[in-house]
C-alpha cells in the first residue's frame, strides 16, 4: 500500500479538508484530492463524506484510520533507523503566553539536551487562533484550551477557571463589576460573560487585551477583575471564592494537536516531553475513563 497515499489520507482526516491538508503536505488541493482518490479506488470503498461544508470519515475511513496511522509511524522509524532523518527538524509550536510561561521552563532543557540541532518556532497567541492556524497547515504543535470538538484535538485534561483581583479590593464593594478579559474568541471571557448573566450581576468591560500582561497590569492596580486559571495569577492577587458574590466558572480543557500524518523522532519526543510535563503537572487534572463527553457538556 502506497504510504503518500496512506498520509495524505491521514492528514484530510486530522484537517477536516483537502485545502488545509494541502497546505500541510506542500501540495494543491486538487493534488491531495486525487491522491484520496486513488486510495479510495484501491481500497474499494468511499472513505470520506464530502458536502460543501465538511469532509468527515465514512464508516470504511473510520476503520483504516488507525491502522494508517501505525503503518506511518512504522516507516518514519524504519527512516530514522536508517539514517534518513535529516537533523535540524524546525517544529512550528503554538501555545498562550501563560501555557508558555508554566511549560516551557522545564520542557526546552529537556528537549534541547536529546535534540540540540532542533530548531523551535514559538507562536504565543488565544488557543481559538493557534487551532486555526494549526489546521490551516501553519504549526506542527498546539497546546490550547479546547473551544469546540475537533479531530485532531487529544485531550490532556481540564483547569479550573477563578476570578483573579489585587489582594487590598474586596469585589462586594464594584457595582458594576470592572472587567479585564481578553478579545472576543477567549472562551475565558465567555465563561466569564455568561456566569455574570446567569447570576444577574452587572459588569462593564474596562480593559481589553490578548496580552497577559496587559491584563494583569489593571488588575494588580486594583482597577478590575480577571479569570484566570490558579498556575497564571500574577503577584499581588488572589483568587476570589464564591462567598465574595462571584458565581461559580466552571472547568476549561486541556488539548494537544500535532501535525497529522507524521511521526518524526524530533516531533514525536517534543510531544511526549510536553504531555509529561502538562499532566505530571498539580495544575491539570487527568481525565478518567467518560470525562470527555461530560467535559464537553460544560462549554457554554
Amino acid at each position: 500500500m502506497d504510504t503518500d497515499l496512506l498520509r495524505a489520507f491521514v492528514t484530510v482526516a486530522e484537517c477536516q479538508g483537502f485545502s488545509a491538508a494541502g497546505k500541510v503536505l506542500h501540495r494543491t488541493q486538487s493534488a491531495v484530492s486525487l491522491q484520496i482518490k486513488r486510495l479510495e479506488d484501491q481500497m474499494s470503498k468511499p472513505l470520506f463524506e464530502r458536502t460543501s461544508r465538511s469532509v468527515l470519515l465514512t464508516a470504511s475511513g473510520e476503520r483504516l484510520l488507525p491502522y494508517a496511522r501505525q503503518m506511518l509511524k512504522l516507516e518514519d522509524e524504519a527512516r530514522a533507523v536508517l539514517g534518513e532523518r535529516q537533523q535540524g527538524e524546525l517544529i512550528r509550536f503554538g501555545t498562550s503566553e501563560e501555557q508558555a510561561a508554566t511549560y516551557l521552563p522545564q520542557l526546552l532543557p529537556r528537549y534541547a539536551a536529546r535534540f540540540p540541532d532542533s530548531r523551535l518556532e514559538m507562536n504565543c497567541d488565544i488557543s481559538a487562533s493557534l487551532v486555526k492556524w494549526f489546521q490551516e497547515g501553519l504549526l506542527d504543535v498546539v497546546l490550547s484550551v479546547r473551544h469546540a470538538p475537533t479531530q485532531s484535538g487529544h485531550l490532556l485534561g481540564w483547569e479550573p477557571m477563578v476570578w483573579v483581583v489585587a489582594e487590598d479590593r474586596q469585589p462586594q464593594a464594584w457595582d458594576p463589576l470592572p472587567l479585564a478579559l481578553n478579545p472576543e474568541g477567549c472562551i475565558f471571557r465567555d465563561h466569564a460573560l455568561s456566569a455574570l448573566g446567569r447570576a444577574e450581576r452587572r459588569w462593564e468591560l474596562r480593559y481589553t487585551s490578548q496580552s497577559p500582561t496587559a491584563i494583569n497590569l489593571p488588575v494588580q492596580a486594583g482597577l478590575a477583575i480577571t479569570v484566570k486559571t490558579p498556575r497564571s495569577i500574577p503577584p499581588g492577587c488572589r483568587i476570589v471564592g464564591e462567598q465574595e458574590g462571584l458565581p461559580p466558572l466552571g472547568q476549561v480543557e486541556i488539548e494537544l494537536h500535532r501535525r497529522p500524518g507524521h511521526s518524526g523522532e524530533a516531533l514525536e519526543a517534543f510531544c511526549q516531553e510536553l504531555e509529561s510535563i502538562v499532566t505530571g503537572s498539580d495544575v491539570v487534572a487527568s481525565p478518567e475513563p467518560g470525562d470527555t463527553a461530560l467535559l464537553t457538556r460544560l462549554h457554554l
